[in-house]
């Protein structure tokens, strides 16, 4: 995941001082909010001179058509513009360059951004939008998880209340780039906010629940109609390389590729009279939904074998949901 850090958010430094700041710790975006203020342009000018990184735009105004001109004179890599502000469906010229998105407040539905569907991404604001400091709102997992699902091939960037915890939950979710802002400049060096943005060893404030995958988007195949080939399209189907199994409403286990590979060499003599229930793995490596993001990564390490998902379970062992790790692991590449 890509860190792009608010330049405006440092009020101790000089411009110059704090772009050179970002670029030495490689920083990988410059994020410029521009709240309907055209000077900013000046700001980019400048910035052009002083670096060659590349630029996050956020415009919020009424009036986008005013900064097409601004856009072809100063092009920048990324620029967004606020839906909500809009009094017309917004028209980027096709000469401006640079990749488009569009930001979405955290009660803005993310239908919002269908009929901008030929953008790049979206931006969702997890906080109020040219405020620094505000707390992540978590309904954005959920929002972040409905969009991916919905347009697999666009990417998602995050504004707001991004820290250490945070960002480690949208690597795990597959976002491409977040914007971090009073987190990255208010600790001793950017340097060290940068190693809490990306490090591994988290310290916890959001549940299992928040963020994980809920049972409604789950395969799941119950016990009592199970068959090999319900197994076999619940895999499929959910790709997540696994099936929950459900016994009277309870968690009863997985089936997972492995489990069906085993399974079947085990009986190669007689596919045909191989039980289906059979493969299912009655103890996998669960968590429960009120543990937290700590508690995940600490079972995850005592585990002798990679850990690729995990069935979330409650105290009463109901299935709530899933926590998987394929995003993160791509992240990492």
């Amino acid at each position: 995941m890509k860190i792009s850090g608010s330049i405006y958010s440092d009020k101790n430094r000089s411009l110059k001082e704090t772009i050179l700041d970002l670029e030495a710790h490689q920083v990988d975006l410059l994020h410029v909010d521009c709240n309907d203020d055209l000077s900013v342009f000046d700001d980019i000018a400048q910035i052009r001179e002083w670096c060659d990184m590349p630029i996050d735009l956020h415009i919020i105004t009424e009036t986008p058509e005013k900064y097409f001109d601004l856009l072809r004179k100063h092009p920048v890599e990324y620029v967004t513009f606020q839906y909500e502000q809009l009094k017309d469906k917004l028209e980027i010229p096709a000469d401006i360059k640079g990749e488009k998105g569009l930001a979405l407040i955290t009660p803005t539905p993310v239908s919002a951004f269908d009929e901008y569907a030929s953008y790049d991404f979206v931006l969702f604001m997890a906080t109020i939008p040219g405020q620094s400091g505000g707390v992540f709102d978590p309904e954005n997992f959920r929002k972040i998880r409905e969009f991916k699902k919905k347009y697999p091939n666009k990417n998602v960037h995050v504004d707001g209340g991004v820290n250490g915890e945070v960002s480690f939950i949208l690597r795990n979710m597959g976002v491409h780039s977040s914007v971090s802002g009073s987190f990255l400049f208010k600790g001793a060096s950017v340097g060290h906010a940068l190693m809490d943005l990306t490090k591994r060893a988290i310290q916890s404030q959001f549940k299992i629940r928040d963020f994980m995958i809920p049972l409604e988007e789950c395969p799941v195949v119950q016990y009592e109609t199970i068959t090999f080939k319900r197994v076999l399209e619940a895999i499929d189907q959910g790709k997540l390389g696994f099936t929950i199994i459900e016994k009277n409403n309870q968690f009863d286990g997985i089936i997972s590729n492995a489990d069906v590979r085993k399974a079947m060499i085990k009986n190669f003599e007689d596919i045909a009279g191989l039980e289906v229930t059979e493969m299912i793995n009655h103890d996998p490596i669960t968590i429960d939904a009120e543990a937290n993001v700590d508690d995940m990564l600490n079972l995850v390490r005592k585990q002798s074998f990679p850990v690729m998902y995990l069935p979330v379970i409650n105290a009463n062992n109901k299935t709530e949901g899933i926590v998987t790790f394929v995003n993160l692991i791509k992240g990492e590449i």
